[in-house]
């Protein structure tokens, strides 16, 4: 993220406590992956503040941070959203699912076989990890983080896909090589969108449904409008 270890801080415990309460608030195990996105960004940033603090470099905080962004997040949110999508979402789902084992299965083998630095850029930390084929990589990797919310079939997870695709565009433009970095932070910030579907889901899922209502009061009125009919 840029600014300082400090801001990484702050944003990833106030993003990680978002991700507790939507996790708190789900009633639906299938909606647990989506909900705990933010926990688990938010957890991203209080890494990335610990690599501010030593310097950069290669060590425990690099890689856990890159083994997050890189191989664990495409997978996590592709699973995730097909998971919680409506059903007649899930087969589409499938083409981001099959991008991100593509793209997740490349990642953590150059992760495991090479080194990952961090190194500070002023107000960014960049990232360097020998990629085969990065440009593929990273179009597997959006189509399965940006492209699985887009497809979702979800009104707020199509909007956070939406506007987690216009920060990877801001992103690239204006930090390119500090683009993981950035535009993870920032996915960070937007995951709170969340929260929102949290609130909104339960009470959805839980309402009667019109037609049962209307059924049983058809049934009490026609059984009062009978009854003294009946009498012996």
């Amino acid at each position: 993220m840029c600014w300082s270890a400090t801001a990484d801080l702050v944003a990833g415990t106030g993003i990680a406590a978002i991700g507790v309460a939507c996790v708190a608030r789900v009633r639906q195990v299938r909606d647990l992956p989506v909900a705990a996105l933010p926990l688990l960004l938010g957890a991203h940033q209080i890494i990335e503040s610990v690599i501010w603090r030593s310097g950069g470099g290669t060590g425990p905080a690099t890689l856990a941070w890159a083994v997050i962004a890189l191989p664990v997040l495409p997978l996590w949110v592709a699973l995730g959203v097909l998971c919680a999508a409506p059903p007649q979402a899930r087969r589409r789902l499938l083409v981001p699912v099959a991008a991100a084992v593509a793209t997740a299965v490349p990642l953590a083998y150059s992760l495991a076989t090479r080194p990952v630095t961090a190194e500070i850029r002023g107000h960014t930390l960049g990232y360097a990890l020998d990629l085969p084929r990065s440009g593929l990589l990273v179009t597997g990797y959006l189509l399965a983080t940006v492209g699985a919310l887009l497809l979702s079939g979800d009104p707020v997870l199509r909007s956070l896909g939406a506007t987690a695709a216009a920060g990877a565009v801001v992103c690239a433009a204006l930090w390119r090589l500090e683009f993981v970095s950035t535009w993870c932070a920032f996915a960070a910030v937007c995951s709170v969108i969340l929260l929102v579907r949290t609130r909104s889901d339960p009470a959805a899922r839980s309402a009667p449904g019109p037609s049962s209502g209307s059924g049983r009061i058809g049934h009490r009125s026609t059984r009062a409008r009978h009854g003294p009919d009946e009498r012996p």
